[in-house]
C-alpha cells in the first residue's frame, strides 16, 4: 500500500489482503455505498461485493444453539458490479485464475473514483490490459457507473463482456454470522427496457422494501440481454487491438421505497437511466460534488498522517454526506462499508458528531432526527422496565427497538454466549451530550428549543428516575449497568449481569440532569409552559433531578476514579503472562472464556470507561462537575486515575486508541502520538485482526479528524464564543483546518509551531469572540489573527 494526499494505491494482487481493500476501496455517497470488490469476481472466500443502502434493514429468525434469534441486519442489495471477460471460446479471467502481470488499485480521493488496472498473460505472447474507472455519483445519490477498458498487446483479441444485475445475493460478509439467516431478499424479477437496458426488482422479506435497479451498458458493439434465474445479462463480443481502447461503460440507478417523493421505486430506476448522461459527463458532475466537499472540510496535515486523515476523511464524507440530511437514518458504527454489527447504531454518533458540526451542521441535524423520531421507542423500552423518560437501545437500526444479540460468538471456543450489552443505558447520555454540541457549534436555539428539549428532558427524566437513595452512604445511586469498557457485565459469580455506578454513567447522567435543567431554564417561557404541559414536569420533579445531579455516588479506590463500585476489589490480571502466550490480546474477553475463565474477575478493560470523561470534558468542565457532585478532583488524582487504567487496558476497539491519545496529548504528550498512531492506523493496518475487511470503523476515523480538529487545539464552541487551548504536538505541530461556526463558512486556523493563525471570513454575520488561557480575541468578519502561543 502507498498513499498520497489525493491517492490511495494498492500494488500487486494479494487474495489474503483483498476483503481489507474491498473495505477501504468502497466508493459511497451517503445514500448507497458499494465495496470494491473486483466486478469480475463473484462472492467467495476471498471475494465479498456488497451494496447497502443507507436505513435499510430486514429482519430474520434464526435458529441458534437451540434458541430461536431474531436479528435485523442492514441488507446487502442486488449486486450491480458484475462485468467478465474472457478470449472467445475460453475460460473468464480472473486474478485468481489467470496469470496476473500487474495489479493495481488507486481510490482517487479528490474525485471519488476508483481506478484499476490489470494485465493479464493469455497465452505466453499476448496480453490483455484492462482499466476500470468505478463512481458512486456524489452529485445523483441514485446513479453509479464503471467503465472498462480492454487493450491488447502482442496481438489482437476477441473478447466476450458480460455485464449483469445479480438479485441472488445474500448476507454472508461475516463469517460468525454465517449460522443466522442471511437471505433476506425476495420476489426477484428481471427484465428489458429498450435495446441497452435492463432491470431488476426485488422486495425484502421481512421490512417489505421494494428495491429497483436499472443498468444501461453501450459498447463499441451491439449489446444483447438474457434473463436468467434471479439475474439477468447483457452480452458483447469485442475486439481488442494493440494501441487501440474497446471500451463498455455501464451506468446504474438504484431507488428503493424508503426514497422520499417515490412512487414505484423500478419505474423510478429505470427512468433515471434513461435520463443519465454519458460517463464522460457523469464524471464531470461528480468532480464538482467532491471539489464542494473538499473545500467544506478543508484539512491540511502533512507527512503519513496526512496521508491516512484524508481517507478518513473521504470515508466519513461518503458514509455521512450531505444527501444523508435528506434521508432517515443514524450513524451505522462500521459504515456502509461492510456487515460487522449487522449495519446497526450504537453510540458512535458521540465521535462522528463533533466532527461534522463544525463543516455539514445540516447532517447532525438529520442525525438528530433520527434519534428523535425514536423517542417514542425509547419511552416505550423505559416504561418496560418500569422507569419513566426515555432509554435509547444501545444497538439501533429501523424503529429504535433494542436490536443488541440476546448471543454472540466467541470464535476462539466455539461458544455462543449471551449477550449483557443492552445495559449500556449511557448511550443516552451520549445522545444528550451530541444534542449540546450541534446546538452549541451551529447556534441552531430553533432545534434545541423543540426537539432537542424534548430528548434532553426524557433523558434526564430516565437518570432521575434510575437513581435510588442509598441512606449508609447517604448518595443516590444507579444500579445494574455496563460501562464503556464493554469487558465487565457481572460481578465475579453472581447470578444476574449489571454493574454497581460506574462512574463514567453517573458523572454524565449528573451532567445530563445540571445541563438539562439550565436548558429548561433559558426556554422562552411559551415554550417551557407548552413543554411542561405535554410531559407533565412541574417543579417537584425538577427538584429532585438537581438533588440527584448533585448526590450521584462516583465510587474512589486507592486514590483513583474506581470504574465501578467494587471494580478495586478485582484480582490484577498476569498482564505480561497474557502477552507472552498470545501476542496480541485485544480481545482478552475472548481469550479468557476459551480458557473458561471471564475477564469479570479481573482489573481489566477493553477500552477507555473512565477516561471517556476527560475526552468528553475539558480539565475545567470535568473538575467543575465532580464539584458539582462533591468530590475534589484535582490534577494529582486525574494523573493517578489516567496511570492506573493506561495499565490495565488491552485497547479491543478501535476507539480505545483514539480516547487514550486524546487525552495524553494534555497529560503526557510523550505518549500520546503513539496512541494516535494506533487509531490512526486500526483500520488501514487492520490492528484489530480481520475487523477491517467487514467494514470500516467511523468513529474511530471521524475521531482522528475532531483529534487534530478539536483535540489539539482545544477547540470548543461553548458560552457564544470559540475557545482555544492548542496543545501541539512534536509530530503534529504544522497543520490547517477552517470549520463552520455558527453562520460563518470557512473559519480557517493554522497551526505552525508556537503560532496560530485564524481567518474569519469577509462575508460572515457577526464577529467571533475567541478566547485562549491568557488571553481574548475579538474577529470581524474578513479579519485575520496571528497570535504566539506561550510555550
Amino acid at each position: 500500500m502507498t498513499a498520497t494526499p489525493s491517492t490511495w494505491d494498492y500494488d500487486h494482487y494479494d487474495a489474503a489482503e483483498e476483503r481489507l481493500r474491498e473495505s477501504l476501496c468502497t466508493l459511497g455517497n451517503g445514500y448507497f455505498a458499494t465495496r470494491g470488490a473486483l466486478p469480475e469476481c463473484a462472492a467467495d472466500d476471498v471475494h465479498y461485493p456488497g451494496t447497502y443502502v443507507a436505513g435499510c434493514y430486514n429482519r430474520l429468525i434464526s435458529t441458534v444453539a437451540g434458541r430461536e434469534v431474531e436479528n435485523e441486519d442492514m441488507v446487502n442489495l442486488p449486486n450491480w458490479l458484475p462485468l467478465r471477460f474472457r478470449p472467445a471460446g475460453g475460460d473468464w479471467l480472473t486474478p485468481d485464475t489467470a496469470e496476473v502481470l500487474d495489479h493495481r488499485q488507486t481510490v482517487h480521493l479528490d474525485s471519488g473514483v476508483l481506478e484499476r488496472l490489470t494485465r493479464f498473460g493469455l497465452d505466453g505472447e499476448r496480453v490483455l490490459s484492462v482499466r476500470q474507472l468505478r463512481l458512486v455519483h456524489m452529485a445523483d445519490p441514485h446513479l453509479a457507473a464503471l467503465r472498462t477498458e480492454f487493450t491488447a498487446e502482442g496481438g489482437p483479441v476477441d473478447l466476450e463482456v458480460e455485464a449483469a444485475l445479480d438479485g441472488g445475493v445474500t448476507n454472508s460478509g461475516v463469517p460468525r454470522y454465517r449460522d443466522l439467516d442471511g437471505h433476506h431478499l425476495t420476489h426477484v424479477h428481471t427484465g428489458t427496457a429498450g435495446d441497452d437496458t435492463v432491470w431488476l426488482r426485488c422486495r425484502t422479506r421481512t421490512s417489505d422494501i421494494r428495491t429497483g435497479m436499472a443498468a444501461r451498458t453501450t459498447a463499441d458493439a451491439p449489446v444483447t440481454a438474457a434473463r436468467e434465474h434471479l439475474c439477468v445479462t447483457q452480452r458483447v463480443t469485442l475486439r481488442a487491438r494493440p494501441g487501440r481502447t474497446a471500451t463498455v461503460d455501464k451506468v446504474v440507478a438504484l431507488h428503493t421505497s424508503r426514497d422520499p417523493a417515490i412512487s414505484d421505486p423500478l419505474q423510478a430506476a429505470v427512468d433515471r437511466v434513461a435520463e443519465a448522461p454519458g460517463f464522460d459527463d457523469l464524471l464531470v458532475t461528480h468532480r464538482t460534488a467532491w471539489g464542494q466537499l473538499w473545500r467544506r472540510a478543508e484539512l491540511e496535515v502533512p507527512g503519513e498522517a496526512g496521508s491516512i486523515l484524508r481517507l478518513h476523511l473521504f470515508h466519513v464524507l461518503q458514509t455521512l454526506s450531505p444527501h444523508t440530511a435528506d434521508l432517515d437514518v443514524g450513524v451505522p458504527a462500521r459504515g456502509l462499508h461492510g456487515e460487522a454489527y449487522r449495519g446497526h447504531v450504537f453510540w458512535d454518533e458521540l465521535f462522528v458528531l463533533p466532527y461534522l458540526n463544525l463543516h455539514f451542521p445540516e447532517v447532525s441535524r438529520a442525525l438528530l432526527h433520527y434519534r428523535h423520531r425514536r423517542l417514542e421507542k425509547a419511552r416505550s423500552a423505559a416504561r418496560a422496565i418500569g422507569r419513566r423518560g426515555a432509554l435509547y437501545p444501545w444497538q439501533s437500526g429501523s424503529d429504535g427497538r433494542e436490536e443488541t444479540q440476546q448471543l454472540h460468538l466467541n470464535p476462539r471456543s466455539g461458544r455462543w454466549l449471551p449477550d449483557h450489552s443492552h445495559l449500556q443505558h449511557h448511550v443516552g447520555s451520549a445522545i444528550a451530550y451530541n444534542v449540546w454540541q450541534y446546538c452549541e457549534a451551529s447556534g441552531d436555539a430553533e432545534f434545541l428549543h423543540t426537539k432537542g428539549a424534548e430528548m434532553l428532558l426524557q433523558i434526564a427524566r430516565f437518570w432521575a428516575d434510575s437513581a435510588t437513595w442509598d441512606e449508609h452512604l447517604g448518595r443516590h445511586r444507579i444500579r445494574g449497568v455496563v460501562g464503556p469498557d464493554e469487558y465487565h457485565e457481572a460481578y465475579p459469580g453472581a447470578d444476574r449481569p449489571g454493574l454497581d455506578d460506574n462512574a463514567y454513567t453517573n458523572v454524565t447522567a449528573a451532567w445530563v440532569l445540571s445541563r438539562t435543567l439550565r436548558v429548561l431554564d433559558d426556554l422562552p417561557e411559551p415554550r417551557r409552559r407548552e413543554l411542561g404541559e405535554r410531559t407533565a414536569l412541574d417543579d417537584a420533579e425538577l427538584e429532585q433531578w438537581d438533588s440527584v445531579s448533585r448526590t450521584l455516588h462516583v465510587p474512589f479506590h486507592e486514590g483513583v476514579v474506581s470504574q465501578f463500585e467494587g471494580y478495586g476489589d478485582l484480582a490484577e490480571l498476569d498482564w505480561e503472562g497474557y502477552r507472552d502466550r498470545y501476542g496480541d490480546i485485544r480481545r482478552l474477553d475472548r481469550l479468557l472464556e476459551a480458557e473458561n475463565d471471564s475477564v469479570n474477575n479481573y482489573q481489566a478493560s477493553k477500552q477507555a470507561d473512565v477516561l471517556m470523561l476527560g475526552y468528553l470534558f475539558s480539565p475545567a468542565e470535568l473538575r467543575s462537575l465532580f464539584r458539582r457532585l462533591g468530590y475534589a478532583l484535582d490534577e494529582r488524582t486525574w494523573q493517578r486515575t489516567v496511570d492506573h487504567y493506561l495499565a490495565r487496558t488491552s485497547h479491543g476497539s478501535t476507539l480505545s486508541g483514539l480516547v487514550h491519545g486524546w487525552i495524553l496529548a494534555r497529560a503526557r504528550r510523550a505518549e500520546a502520538w503513539d496512541y494516535f498512531q494506533e487509531a490512526l492506523k486500526g483500520d488501514v493496518a487492520d490492528l484489530q485482526g480481520g475487523t477491517t475487511g467487514e467494514g470500516i470503523h467511523l468513529g474511530a476515523m471521524a475521531g482522528t479528524l475532531d483529534l487534530v480538529q478539536r483535540g489539539l487545539t482545544g477547540l470548543e464552541t461553548r458560552a457564544g464564543a470559540l475557545w482555544l487551548d492548542p496543545v501541539p504536538l512534536p509530530e503534529l505541530s504544522s497543520y490547517g483546518f477552517s470549520v463552520r461556526y455558527q453562520g460563518h463558512w470557512g473559519v480557517r486556523f493554522r497551526l505552525e509551531h508556537s503560532r496560530l493563525e485564524i481567518a474569519v471570513p469577509a462575508a460572515g454575520p457577526l464577529p467571533i469572540d475567541v478566547r485562549l488561557p491568557d488571553r481574548e480575541v475579538r474577529l470581524q468578519p474578513g479579519d485575520t489573527c496571528r497570535l504566539v502561543l506561550p510555550d
